[in-house]
């Protein structure tokens, strides 16, 4: 039985398949081939090649439409620079991934071993390490929410002087080191939301003592965004009957002031704030099942107050 291995179909047809979709919808969006070529790691001279169609390609993966999806994705994120290296890596990591799962890559795989074919072989994903899975989906949840924040129009306004952060905890979390954060904190620089790293466990203490504490209330709610404390957005909070919380500004035991508070209520409130304290600025929490959701609701709070002004 001749053997080859997953990674060999992955290096020798499917890579070079994605990167040949990835030059074209580079060069569509009026990169230069040298860019092109610096943003996925190849010469420009195979850039040329990529686009002028000299290089075969593996046609089960140049339609698939995950393929279209990821590589659109990724040429978007370029092209506007909201997406970098790490976060593109990541994009393709996934893609792989699915092509691994009873995907074309199992086609393909069978085809170069057919001693597999038949047996619903599995081996690419079995025994996959649960925990690691739910650090990467953690991780992947606090990049998306930073994003959805750094496009939303009019969101530099709600970025408090201390900076804003978006926190994301893993299932089960009790301990600030299992909640995913952005290190230093996100910025607004000229009128834009600048996020200066990708993010971490324990990353953030104050996001992440919010997340734990409504964690203990309710384990469905995991993820937070913290942003500018504003009466006209906490209005608009009210009245979609999100019934805002107000507590106290100050560090000292905020978690189980936070314990306390939320035990009061019949349910966690999506929308918490204060109104700040010497040396302490007025900060807004948005909370949500995950991280993109907490983010995706405060930003529709601020479209609507934008609409109303």
């Amino acid at each position: 039985m001749s053997l080859h291995l997953p990674s060999e179909i992955v290096v020798e047809r499917v890579l070079p398949t994605i990167r040949v979709c990835l030059a074209g919808e580079l060069a569509n969006r009026e990169m230069t081939q040298q860019e092109v070529a610096e943003h996925i790691g190849v010469s420009q001279a195979a850039v040329s090649k990529y686009i002028s169609g000299d290089v075969a390609v593996e046609e089960r993966i140049e339609d698939h439409p995950l393929t279209a999806e990821t590589v659109t994705r990724i040429a978007e994120g370029f092209a506007s620079g909201h997406m970098d290296g790490y976060e593109a890596l990541d994009e393709l990591l996934a893609l792989v991934r699915a092509f691994e799962d009873r995907g074309p890559v199992c086609e393909l795989h069978e085809e170069a071993m057919p001693s597999l074919a038949g047996l619903g072989c599995d081996l690419c994903v079995r025994g996959t390490d649960e925990r690691l899975a739910a650090e990467r989906e953690t991780l992947t949840d606090v990049r998306t929410a930073a994003r959805i924040l750094a496009t939303a129009p009019g969101m530099a306004t709600y970025v408090p002087n201390v900076g804003t952060n978006v926190g994301s905890a893993l299932p089960g979390a009790n301990d600030v080191s299992e909640v995913a954060a952005i290190p230093g904190r996100i910025y607004a620089v000229d009128g834009r939301v600048e996020i200066p790293a990708n993010p971490e466990f324990g990353a953030s203490r104050h996001v992440a003592t919010v997340v734990l504490a409504a964690m203990a209330q309710d384990d469905g709610l995991r993820g937070a965004v913290n942003i500018a404390t504003d009466d006209a957005l906490l209005s608009t909070a009210r009245a979609r009957g999100l019934d805002p919380m107000e507590f106290d500004a100050e560090y000292d035991d905020r978690n189980q002031r936070l314990l306390d508070r939320f035990a009061s209520r019949d349910a966690v409130p999506r929308v918490i704030y204060h109104s700040g304290a010497f040396g302490i600025e007025p900060i807004t929490y948005v909370l949500g099942e995950t991280a993109e959701d907490a983010a995706r609701l405060a930003v529709s709070l601020l479209e609507t107050v934008q609409e109303a002004e």
